[in-house]
């Protein structure tokens, strides 16, 4: 049983960032949760929330006193733009006794990844995980609405990961010895096609799904159609169409981290049923 420690979690508004918060709240450690708009953050009773920004790492200053643990992501402000600041980051860290960061990979190169990695002051893990089974969301409106997915390549593969089980894995760095200079890829417990996750989701929600294959033009169209800038349409055709392996390839890093299975599809699912379910009114 490791002792109660405090750990300044930043981007705790975010996806991860809230599971990671979720985490470490339910293994009994004090949680300190950064963000830009405070009076916006609804945290579980307990959190302390407080005010910085990742762009301005002296704001940071007063929210990283007496914290052991640091949860960093790689984008920062406004409008998301790739941090610089990781160096100062990591001084106000280290005068502070920080002993331990976790830092979310955010898909590519990153200066503060980079910072973090070359820092040998602090105990340092790289959080890699595969698609997220949020990203299901988006199906929400075409099944709830029409009881159909539409989506081309139906038959990719995904070793996608709840994003509980990225927060878990964080949590157990930040607390625990023997995770430093450590990249973990975080999947979850299974290959799933598109059909596969269609099926769960009808499943848990006890009503049929239909799944409609769209040719690789007819995709274009309809992301053209709402909005999706070319880059962004060109990284799904190359991400559903020629999956890399690390996103289909499973790996036991939830279970060696936790000492418990990762969490399936079905479950997400079964969480997020109502979502999904059959809204008034819908054909």
């Amino acid at each position: 049983m490791t002792h109660t420690q405090k750990i300044l979690v930043t981007g705790a508004t975010g996806t991860v960032g809230r599971q990671v918060v979720t985490e470490l709240l339910a293994r009994g450690h004090q949680v300190r949760a950064l963000t830009r708009t405070p009076e916006n953050a609804a945290f579980p009773a307990g959190v302390e929330v407080v005010q910085g920004d990742l762009t301005d790492p002296d704001t940071l200053a007063p929210a990283l006193e007496g914290v052991t643990g640091l949860h960093l992501i790689t984008f920062g402000g406004a409008y998301f733009a790739p941090l610089e600041t990781g160096p100062r980051i990591l001084e106000l860290a280290h005068a502070a006794g920080v002993r331990r960061v976790t830092v979310l990979h955010g898909g590519g190169p990153s200066l503060l990844e980079d910072a973090v990695r070359a820092d040998d002051r602090v105990a340092w893990t790289v959080l890699m995980p595969v698609e997220f089974m949020g990203n299901a969301l988006e199906w929400a409106d075409p099944i709830s609405t029409r009881d159909e997915v539409r989506e081309p390549f139906v038959s990719r593969l995904s070793a996608m990961v709840h994003e509980g089980d990225i927060g878990a894995v964080a949590a157990v760095a930040l607390t625990e010895e023997g995770h430093g200079g450590q990249e973990y890829v975080i999947t979850g417990p299974e290959l799933l096609t598109v059909a596969d996750k269609v099926t769960a989701i009808a499943t848990a929600r006890g009503r049929d799904v239909a799944l409609v294959e769209m040719t690789e033009e007819q995709a274009v169209a309809q992301w053209r159609a709402a909005g999706h800038p070319e880059d962004v349409i060109g990284f799904l055709l190359e991400a559903y169409g020629n999956t890399p392996e690390v996103g289909r390839t499973v790996v036991g890093t939830v279970e060696k981290v936790t000492g418990r299975p990762a969490r399936t599809f079905g479950q997400w699912a079964g969480e997020h049923a109502d979502a999904f379910r059959a809204k008034v009114g819908a054909r």
